[in-house]
């Protein structure tokens, strides 16, 4: 059974969407501060699929849980962040910090669960049957073992991450609004256009100089084939 981490210290939260979640046939576990989490996690004898971490939670809190498990040994953990702070910066934060998604308090327990349900369907992705593997130049993807090679190296990516890079190679010179992603990546009618700013960059910078994904100004984002000099506009 698919497991999901809620990580808050309010103990009233936890028990509304865990019920939420239990509902919808999933396994919750649970965990009050920053240490309970980390130490569920590195629990070998339970397997937890996602992890919702709220971000302010006590120490150590929800973005230092979120940057710790991406250098961990469980880099592709499906997170998502709950978080008060409604502010732009803030949430770009948590999203820099290898944040899958976030939803902010006061939040519909409903909508939470959608969001997670979304992060696990992006996380277990049904290969497609005549496209196992994308390549592009020093990019390679496998689709069934959801593994990322970039010069024969191993690169890590969010499932999130992942998607948006498998999406791009399947829609080459194609440009994309950032409302065009969230729908076709994410699976939102709507959200916060930083979201997509945010895996962008950070596909960029994973990607390195192999990277293609180009900003059309004023349009979007497109991937240009290795080789191409630029996106048609």
């Amino acid at each position: 059974m698919t497991a999901v981490l809620i990580a808050d210290d309010d103990p009233v939260v936890r028990d509304v969407v865990r019920r939420y979640l239990e509902r919808d046939g999933l396994s919750v576990l649970e965990a009050a501060d920053g240490t309970e989490t980390l130490a569920a996690l590195s629990d070998e004898r339970r397997s937890v699929d996602l992890a919702v971490l709220d971000v302010m939670m006590p120490e150590p809190d929800g973005i230092a849980v979120c940057r710790a498990v991406r250098r961990g040994r469980r880099p592709d953990l499906p997170i998502i962040l709950l978080t008060a702070l409604g502010d732009e910066h803030d949430r770009v934060l948590g999203l820099e910090s290898g944040a899958d998604d976030y939803v902010v308090k006061p939040f519909s327990p409903r909508e939470l669960a959608l969001r997670v349900s979304s992060v696990l369907r992006r996380a277990t992705p049904t290969p497609p049957a005549t496209a196992p593997v994308y390549s592009d130049g020093a990019v390679v993807v496998r689709v069934h073992s959801r593994s990322v090679s970039v010069d024969n190296v191993p690169v890590d990516l969010t499932a999130r991450e992942f998607a948006l890079l498998c999406f791009f190679l399947q829609h080459p010179h194609r440009v994309f609004t950032r409302s065009q992603l969230l729908a076709e990546v994410w699976g939102w009618d709507f959200g916060d256009f930083s979201t997509v700013t945010v895996h962008v960059k950070r596909l960029r910078a994973k990607l390195g100089d192999h990277h293609r994904i180009e900003t059309v100004w004023g349009r979007g984002y497109a991937w240009a084939r290795d080789g191409d000099l630029g996106v048609p506009v």
